[in-house]
């Protein structure tokens, strides 16, 4: 499969998909962290993608994506934005609206 499939399959696999640096419990840059915090306290149920795991996956999401930072949220395949776009969102109330109409909030 080439890289472009990959990246398709993975954002197909779940409604909220997050390429971060790390981990979601072992993040490894603040950014990443924050992005995880948001999401957490939302109560959101995502799927993340370590980018440290694939260096061809990470420089090719940043041409697929036109975005040259990490992490990047996805939302149902489509990109949300990175760590500052997220923490906006989360403060105006907006991310847990977005999530909970994807069906990514927890009951």
């Amino acid at each position: 499969m080439d890289i472009t499939s990959r990246i398709k399959a993975q954002l197909a696999a779940a409604p909220v998909v997050l390429f971060m640096k790390g981990t979601p419990d072992f993040p490894q840059c603040g950014f990443s962290a924050q992005t995880v915090g948001a999401l957490r306290a939302c109560g959101a149920d995502f799927q993340h993608i370590n980018i440290f795991e694939d260096p061809e996956l990470r420089e090719a999401l940043k041409i697929h994506s036109s975005w040259p930072t990490y992490p990047q949220l996805y939302l149902n395949g489509e990109l949300l934005g990175g760590c500052d776009i997220a923490l906006e969102m989360y403060r105006s109330g907006e991310l847990k609206q977005v999530l909970e109409k994807a069906g990514a909030v927890k009951a």
